[in-house]
Parts: structure tokens; sequence; C-alpha cells
């Protein structure tokens, strides 16, 4: 894209169109309660419906797979779009015509402009599939069939052909009204001495499709020996086709990728088709790059970042096949997927494979993958001399940084050792040495990733009305048990950020003088600041809730936001400030009763250490905060 959506336009779209109109085209909703909605969820296999739409606040959320949003996010996952591109679809849907910032565009202008390129290469990709069947075409069909594709696996890739003369395209498309510039913008024609000529001639066609179907480019592969071509010859930078950001056949393979959380890479089109013809339906190549950033944010959306996914590399077995699966690890950390190589024997690529051994061999290559780590590892100590001292040291120093980029710390620690084994060290405490470096560098790692803020304990001065608030917390990194943000100890909590969330009258002011370290689960305590950070329940107005949301610093605080924000509350009356009130003091007491304990430990740690003194000071407050406690007890919601 040019520029970007304005604030103001995207605001309108997410009011113009409501989140439960949208849904309902994807799935029936019936009668939740309170004004919410419910029905089967469109993301994970269910038999009762757990998926929860709140007309009301916008936002939906699934309480079996925590799929959750507003009206964007829905369609953005469900139909695997972008933000931009999902934007469009809806200001299309609701009649709002967009502006474009940063883009040198007139507003307007820009929507207009890509909606003619689209067209433009739709009818370009018809022309060219039609021309396959001309008898200059030949040539075309005999190198599809010399590689084992039939005319249904053509026509199911939408393959096409070019004429080989100077503006056959050229001409068509201008008697279907487009103009000679939009052609050239478009990349299907190149200015010539005389005019615009077809960029494409004499050459086999595949449309490129973007993740939602829509033709953005060509890739060419040449077919004569008198064109002096490179072999394969792709559609130039445009405002449609950017090369780093396309990924061949994910219009065909997105489906299955986000149902079967796996994803192949291969290397050309015709090991895409080669794949899919096999029956291995989530394979995708870049497009005449390197696999790099842009293409891994596109697999990210579809894998939606589930530790469980995969993402399966096939390169040939040659030199430069292993250089690329070598880089391609170092993007292994960009994912949340586990990355694995598959390379065949012989370094037959899938279409070679697959035309020598059939398409179960297809298929059973990439099933017998290896863990990209363990094959860069491999890769590295093959390169020294290991007979020698010097050698076996100086693989123990480059693999070292590999084995510890491993995510999994028990495979990290079995890697290290198998890097022994490699490198043909025998001693012991050399051993020990190697893994005691591996953990090093991982907690290194680990310490520079953004950690979890603890829980603090501390009230302030005795008899204050509320804890005093923490630094805003970071997302936490779950170390052993994974917190239960259901057990009965933390429901009070949840249920009065709940409160705080869908009936914030109801707990205001109170409410916005808690800190958050009287919330004992770190998310809760998140939670709690993104209240503060959007005005708190006092300020609470219509875009509170997209406020609150805004404040979210990732992904999963947002999705626990907008769980709270529609999950039905526990009480079967409608919530009244009785029942709020009851939820503030429980809270409240709570808090006192974990710092009295905190207070406790630190009393008896100065006895004995003989600090009489501060055992005194800290027994006084103890004191205070029992009264507080009891009074809170005996008079409830009156004493905060």
């Amino acid at each position: 894209m040019a520029g970007r959506i304005n604030d103001d336009d995207v605001k309108a779209v997410r009011d113009a169109v409501p989140i439960d109109a949208v849904v309902s085209e994807y799935l029936q909703l019936r009668n939740a309660g309170g004004g919410n909605l419910k029905g089967l969820c469109p993301f994970h296999d269910e038999k009762s419906p757990s998926f929860h739409v709140s007309p009301a606040k916008g936002l939906y959320h699934c309480f079996g797979c925590q799929e959750g949003g507003d009206t964007v996010d829905f369609v953005m996952k469900i139909d695997h779009l972008s933000f931009a591109e999902t934007i469009e679809r809806l200001a299309a849907q609701a009649g709002i015509t967009l502006r474009y910032e940063e883009g040198g565009y007139t507003p307007g202008r820009q929507q207009g402009e890509r909606t003619r390129l689209v067209e433009a290469h739709k009818v370009a990709a018809q022309y060219y599939t039609e021309q396959l069947d001309s008898p200059e075409a030949e040539i075309a069909r005999r190198f599809l069939a010399e590689r084992g594709f039939d005319q249904d696996a053509a026509g199911h890739f939408s393959i096409g052909y070019s004429p080989a003369g100077w503006d056959h395209l050229t001409r068509f498309l201008r008697g279907r009204g487009f103009s000679d510039k939009e052609l050239v913008l478009s990349g299907l024609s190149q200015e010539g001495r005389r005019g615009p000529i077809d960029r494409f001639r004499g050459r086999l066609m595949w449309p490129i499709r973007d993740i939602s179907g829509e033709v953005v480019g060509f890739g060419a592969r040449k077919l004569r020996d008198d064109d002096n071509g490179p072999k394969y010859l792709n559609t130039p930078e445009t405002p449609l086709y950017r090369k780093s950001q396309v990924l061949y056949g994910i219009d065909l393979a997105k489906k299955e990728i986000a149902k079967t959380n796996r994803a192949v890479v291969v290397e050309g089109y015709t090991d895409v088709m080669a794949c899919h013809l096999a029956g291995v339906t989530t394979a995708i190549a870049t497009c005449g790059t390197a696999f790099g950033e842009g293409h891994i944010k596109i697999l990210r959306r579809l894998l939606m970042d589930n530790s469980g996914s995969e993402v399966v590399f096939t390169f040939d077995g040659d030199a430069a096949g292993q250089k690329a699966a070598l880089r391609a690890f170092e993007d292994d950390q960009k994912f949340a997927a586990e990355t694995s190589i598959a390379i065949s024997p012989g370094g037959m690529d899938p279409c070679d494979l697959r035309l020598a051994k059939g398409d179960q061999a297809v298929a059973t290559l990439v099933e017998s993958r290896t863990p990209l780590f363990a094959f860069a590892l491999r890769s590295i100590v093959s390169r020294y001399n290991l007979d020698t001292e010097e050698g076996r040291i100086a693989a123990v120093e480059e693999a070292v940084p590999v084995v510890a980029a491993i995510k999994d710390r028990g495979l990290r620690d079995r890697y290290a050792i198998r890097l022994v084994g490699l490198v043909g060290i025998t001693s012991q405490s050399e051993e020990q040495a190697i893994v005691r470096r591996v953990r090093g560098l991982a907690r290194s790692r680990d310490d520079r990733a953004p950690q979890g803020a603890a829980r603090t304990a501390g009230r302030g001065a005795a008899g204050r009305a509320a804890p005093t608030p923490t630094p805003t917390p970071t997302a936490p990194q779950q170390r052993g048990p994974a917190l239960n943000l259901r057990s009965p100890a933390r429901m009070v909590e949840r249920e009065l950020l709940k409160l705080a969330l869908q009936r914030p009258d109801l707990v205001a002011p109170t409410f916005d003088a808690y800190g958050a370290d009287e919330f004992t689960a770190p998310p809760y305590a998140m939670v709690r600041q993104c209240i503060q950070e959007a005005g708190g329940v006092s300020a609470a107005d219509a875009d509170y809730t997209a406020r609150v949301l805004n404040a979210a610093p990732d992904d999963t605080l947002r999705s626990l936001l907008t769980e709270l924000s529609v999950e039905p509350l526990l009480t079967r009356r409608d919530p009244d400030p009785a029942y709020a009130g009851e939820q503030l003091v429980r809270v409240r007491i709570a808090a006192v009763d974990a710092r009295i304990a905190s207070l406790e430990g630190a009393a008896r740690r100065c006895e004995f250490q003989g600090d009489h003194e501060g055992a005194a000071a800290v027994h006084k407050e103890v004191w205070v905060l029992q009264q507080y406690g009891q009074t809170l007890r005996q008079r409830g919601a009156a004493a905060l």
C-alpha cells in the first residue's frame, strides 16, 4: 500500500459495521442473555456454543479456544487478511470512502487506482489462461506435461501463456478500457520505443495471488532458446506487488495451513504444484526472493503464533540449498512455531521427486523432516576438521550459540550433549563446561527479553485506603505451572475486573483507588493498569472499552481484556451497587490479608537478626492493618 489509512476513517468503519451482522454471515447466533449472543465457534470444532458476541461493545470472545476481539479482528482472522485489507473490505460494505496518508495520493484516489490495477490483473490472468490452448502455446503445454502436469492441473493453478508478439496483451487491455499509464503502473506492460509493449512475451505464466485471492502479479518461465531474458521473470515492484510480501500458493493453502497448523515452504512454482497435487496442500513458495521478514508475518497470521504449529522448509541438498536452510534458521526465533527442514535423497526438489517416484514420495519427504536446529548444528560441525584440537574448539565456538537459541529448555540441554558427541569430546568436565555455556547464553538471551513484573506486596503507611500502585506491569513470562486465572482464590478479582469493564458505573469511583498490587495474578494486575491508563472507571464513556483495549501492550492481554468484557457475570440477578460493593470489599480484604502475611514474615526476619526495634515497627503496621481488615469485615463497602 502507498499510504496509511486515516485514523478517523478506521474509526468510522468500526462504528458503521455491527459485529453481530458480520459474524452472522459465518455462523448462526442465538440469545445468550444480558444482551449478548452465542454460537458455535468458527475457529475450532465444538459441540456446544462457547463463542459469545457483545453487540453493545462490538466484541467477541470464544471461551473454548480463547479467540477474541472486535469486528476487524474477526474478519482478519476468519479470512486471513491484513488490517488494511480488512478495513478496505468493510469500508466498501459500509459505503465509506477511505483517505490515505503519507503516500502522496489525494483522498479517495488510491482506492480507485488499486481497484483498477486489480481488475487489469484479473483480465490479464483470464487472457493468459485462454492463450494456453492456442497452437503457439504447444511448447508451454509440452513443458507442463514433461513435468507431470496435465490440463486439469494447469486449470487448478490457472496457468497461462503469454503470446510471443510485442504487444498482444497491451492491445487487448486497451480494448477493455485500460489506459497506457495503468498498464505500465501495473507492471503488465513496459515502455518501448514507440509506446508500451508487453512485459511478458512467449512465456509460461503463473498468476501470483495475495492472501485474499486477488491476482497481484505474475511469474513467467522462458520456454525458447532465443529468449535472451532470465529463466524466470516476475512482475516488478508495483503498488500491488511486493515480492517480499507475497507467497505463491497462499490463496490455495491458507485454510489448510490454519487448520493443520503447518506450512511447507518450497522453492518454486512447480514445486508448489507438485506438493498440492501430491496431497501436501499447505505448500507455498516465495516469488524470486529469499524467505524473509514479510513472509514470516504472513505465516504468523495464519499460524496464529501457536507454539504447536510448524513451518517445514524444503531446499535442494546442494550447497546453495544448505545455505538457504541456515539462513532460514536465523529467522527461527521470529516464529512461535517450530521450524523443520526436509531434504530429499539425491537433492531432488518436490517437482522432480514427484515425477521420478510419485505422489507418495513427496508426502513422505515432508513427513521425514528434521528439526531445523539439528540440521544447522550438523552443517556447522561438518565444516571443521574434528581430528584436530583446534578444529573441535572452533566447531564448539560456532555451534554453542546455535544450541543456546533453541526455545525448548529440555531440547536445548539434549542438543548441548549431542554437540559434545558430534564434535567427539570424551572428557566429562569438557561436556559439563559446554552444557553450562549453553545454559548461560540462553539465560542471557532470556534476561534481555521483556520479563513479567513481580506483584509488589507493599502497602504504604498504615491506614491508607488502598495499596500503592505498582509501576506499569509488563507481560509475565510463565515459569513452572501456568496460572489458573479461574481458581477460587482469583474468581473475586476476576469478577471485580468484569464489573469494571462491563458495568464501570457500579464500581466508580472506588475502583480507581485500587492499585495493581491488589490483584494477585500478574495478568489481572495488567488489566487494572490498562483501565487506569484509559482514564479509570470514573471516565467511562462511549469510547471507554476502545481506550482500555488500546492500552494493552500485546495481543495476549488484549485477548484477556476482550474475554473479561464479554464473559457473563456470576450473579443471576441484574448487578447492582450492593453486588459491586461485595466484590470491592472481598478483593480489598484479600489484599490486606496478603500484606499482613508478608509483614509478619518480615517481622520474624528482623527478630532473627536481632533487630527488635525494626520488628516492633513492623508489628505496629500489622496491628493497624488487622484493625482495618476487621472494619472491612464488619462494615463492608462503607469502610472502603
